[in-house]
């Protein structure tokens, strides 16, 4: 059976390599990305505040060598989901079985003023830019907002928050700053009650304004204020932004969007076009956008395929749990487990933050690059 995955982030590196393990070289998978390797989105962080550089962070493509799986780095130019055909820079391919895993495009510039007054930290060169930026500030009033909703990875902007300060403590520059968080949701992290106290309580702490219900809508590069849906200005030095998320145009383009993104069966991530499946944060599935969430549902939709080779049994269902680890500074992590289900409201544990968490965040980065690029790695 030929799979024919689309995007090589946490989904497309599940599912190829699942479907490697289990059918080595009759696995007949062809996975599509135009970038040259991933990055998880906490190497992002840890570039930007210094605490390892860009080239050690970065994993190339062309390392994912698994029986079965033949890698093409090219862009996409179109997609027909019923004939399960793309055309790309590199030819036309097509499969039985076709899996978007694109993710979301981040648009700095469609919040104005955020490429010429700001600065985001979601792409992969924002974050890195941003090393420079950061050790060059003296100090001032630093901004950390978010311009819409959804966004990728909901604990990112609070982890900058405190990571912010702890980088201005360590040079000495914190004395002379002020930190604001301003997020358009009532609580840092609304399904988890408890790690959203818990954050609150660190703000607190560190003396990080946190700013509720607030979305920037634009920065003004004359005045140095960003402009919020409700009218309010808050001023800045420093502005570390959330971009704006959308579905890849090339996706958007191809009939396959409801709403902006694509909807899928909540268990078993099949779309409305027979054979097609959608995984990640291109989808509307009802999690939270963040890679661990991605890689769960890889998992169902690769053993779907596994039982419709062995031409029998079934797959289970997508169970909407995932687990995520919150950077709190001073080298300490957080843990939050949540299963999300249609028609009910998130559950799950906390975790407060340890470094023995921090160990297990970086075995939990460790583990994933042993077993898709096949090679040892520590994240810091």
């Amino acid at each position: 059976m030929r799979v024919l995955v689309l995007g090589a982030g946490f989904g497309g590196l599940e599912l190829s390599t699942r479907l490697s393990e289990e059918l080595g070289d009759d696995a007949e998978v062809t996975l599509v990305d135009k970038g040259e390797g991933f990055v998880f989105g906490f190497s992002k962080l840890d570039v930007m505040f210094g605490r390892t550089t860009a080239e050690a962070v970065v994993h190339p493509y062309e390392e994912v060598l698994k029986p079965g799986v033949r890698f093409v780095r090219s862009t996409i130019r179109s997609i027909d989901p019923v004939a399960r055909r793309v055309v790309t820079d590199a030819g036309e391919f097509d499969g039985d079985v076709l899996v978007v895993a694109l993710g979301a495009d981040l648009r700095p510039e469609a919040t104005p003023g955020l490429v010429e007054a700001g600065h985001e930290f979601y792409t992969v060169p924002g974050a890195f830019a941003l090393r420079e930026v950061l050790e060059s500030f003296d100090g001032g009033r630093v901004v950390v907002g978010v311009t819409s909703t959804p966004f990728k990875c909901p604990p990112a902007p609070s982890e900058t928050a405190l990571l912010v300060h702890d980088f201005l403590e360590r040079r000495g520059r914190r004395d002379k700053s002020t930190i604001a968080l301003a997020m358009p949701m009532g609580a840092p992290i609304p399904p988890s009650p408890a790690a959203s106290q818990a954050l609150l309580g660190a703000f607190a702490e560190r003396g990080i304004e946190w700013v509720p219900d607030t979305k920037v809508v634009s920065l003004d590069p004359a005045t140095n204020e960003a402009a919020t849906a409700d009218g309010r200005a808050i001023p800045f030095d420093l502005f570390l932004g959330v971009p704006v998320h959308v579905a890849p145009e090339v996706v958007v383009a191809s009939g396959m969007c409801e709403d902006g993104w694509i909807p899928v069966d909540s268990r078993t991530l099949e779309t409305r076009f027979p054979d097609v499946y959608a995984v990640g944060d291109v989808t509307s599935v009802g999690t939270p956008k963040a890679g661990v969430f991605a890689e769960g549902q890889a998992r169902v939709v690769a053993e779907a395929i596994l039982a419709r080779v062995a031409a029998g049994g079934s797959s289970p269902g997508y169970d909407g749990r995932g687990q995520c680890y919150l950077e709190f500074g001073e080298d300490k992590v957080a843990r939050v487990d949540v299963t999300f289900v249609q028609g009910s409201p998130p559950v799950g544990t906390f975790d407060a933050a340890s470094v023995d968490l921090a160990a297990q965040k970086s075995e939990f980065g460790t583990s994933r690059v042993q077993r898709w690029f096949g090679r040892e790695w520590a994240p810091l």
